[in-house]
């Protein structure tokens, strides 16, 4: 999961206030296997969705090999100023910001945290 808030960036201008708004308004998720995973939320955990345990997201990304791979999120940034007291006015395009690159180790494995066997408790983890 990815977090970001609007921020906004005051200061003074030609002895006036000044202000800039940057509101989070995509997501791009840069996977080093070449692979991108792009959306309008930052995603959240399975829980959250209320999905189960590995069910697949809007997020979600499969690695074909076991390996240590890198992924990177960058947020699109929507930006909005104001000047002296004005309304909001709306910028052209988006500003792409990269977090740090975050690395991740994709193993294969049986799944054995089971409470019970699958057909006594079905909706146990790795069922």
């Amino acid at each position: 999961m990815a977090e970001a808030s609007v921020e906004v960036v005051a200061g003074t201008l030609l002895g006036r206030p000044a202000e800039v708004r940057f509101t989070p308004v995509g997501y791009r998720w840069v996977h080093s296997d070449g692979a991108t995973v792009t959306s309008s939320t930052p995603g959240a955990s399975w829980e959250r969705l209320g999905l189960r345990e590995f069910s697949p997201t809007a997020t979600s990304h499969v690695y074909a090999e076991p390996g240590e791979y890198t992924v990177t999120v960058e947020v699109a940034l929507a930006a909005e100023y104001r000047f002296g007291g004005s309304g909001w006015q709306g910028i052209a395009g988006t500003l792409a910001v990269a977090g740090p690159a975050q690395q991740v180790l994709v193993g294969e494995v049986d799944t054995v945290l089971t409470k019970d066997d699958c057909d006594a408790n079905p909706e146990g983890p790795g069922c």
